[in-house]
C-alpha cells in the first residue's frame, strides 16, 4: 500500500509540474457605464504646452538679445570714456611737467634761488646760508626746453573765467605767517 501511495502522490506531483493551470479567456466587452474621455481635451492640452513653450523661448531670446544691446552700449561708452581719460592724463603729464611748472612759476613772477636753505625740523636748525633770490637768474624752464608745451598757455595768461574752470588759484597778497615763526623761502 505505501507503494501505491507512493506512486500516487508522485503522478500528482507529476501533473503539477507538467500541466500549468491554463486561465480561459474571455473578450472584455466595453462597460456602457464607463465614461470615454474626450480625445479634444489632450489634444488642446497639447497645443497648450507648445504655445507656452513658444512663447517662453521668445520671451528669453527678446530678454537676451536685450542684454546683448545694452552690453554693446556701455562697452562703446567705455571705450570712449578710456579714450577720453587717456588725452586728459596726457595732458596731466604734459603740464606737470617740470618746464611746465617752471614756466607758470616764472609767469606768476616767482624766481629760483641758486642758494637753497633747508630747515632741519628735529631741532629747528637752518642749514646754509639764506640769500634773496634775485629776478635776473635764469629759470629751469630755459634750461630743458619741452617740445610739447609750445603754443600751451601760461597760467598767468589765461583767462579768469578759463583760470575758474581749471581749478587755477590766483595768489593775490603774501601769506599770513603766525608771529615767531619765520617764513619759508620759496623758490
Amino acid at each position: 500500500m505505501s507503494d501505491n501511495l507512493a506512486r500516487v502522490s508522485f503522478a500528482v506531483e507529476r501533473e503539477k509540474f507538467e500541466t500549468p493551470e491554463r486561465r480561459p479567456f474571455r473578450i472584455v466587452s466595453s462597460n456602457p457605464r464607463r465614461r470615454a474621455r474626450p480625445r479634444i481635451f489632450y489634444a488642446l492640452t497639447a497645443v497648450a504646452g507648445m504655445a507656452a513653450i513658444i512663447v517662453a523661448q521668445l520671451l528669453l531670446s527678446v530678454g537676451i538679445s536685450q542684454g546683448a544691446y545694452e552690453i554693446s552700449s556701455l562697452q562703446s561708452s567705455q571705450s570712449e570714456l578710456g579714450r577720453t581719460a587717456a588725452g586728459v592724463s596726457e595732458d596731466l603729464v604734459r603740464v606737470s611737467s617740470p618746464q611746465s611748472l617752471a614756466a607758470n612759476a616764472e609767469g606768476l613772477g616767482m624766481v629760483t634761488n641758486s642758494n637753497p636753505v633747508y630747515l632741519r625740523l628735529s631741532d629747528g636748525a637752518v642749514l646754509g646760508a639764506p640769500a634773496s633770490a634775485s629776478g635776473s637768474q635764469a629759470g629751469a624752464a630755459s634750461l630743458v626746453p619741452n617740445a610739447l608745451l609750445t603754443g600751451s598757455a601760461l597760467l598767468s595768461q589765461l583767462p579768469d573765467d578759463a583760470a575758474a574752470t581749471t581749478g587755477a588759484v590766483a595768489i593775490t597778497s603774501a601769506p599770513v605767517v603766525p608771529a615767531g615763526l619765520a617764513a619759508p623761502t620759496t623758490r
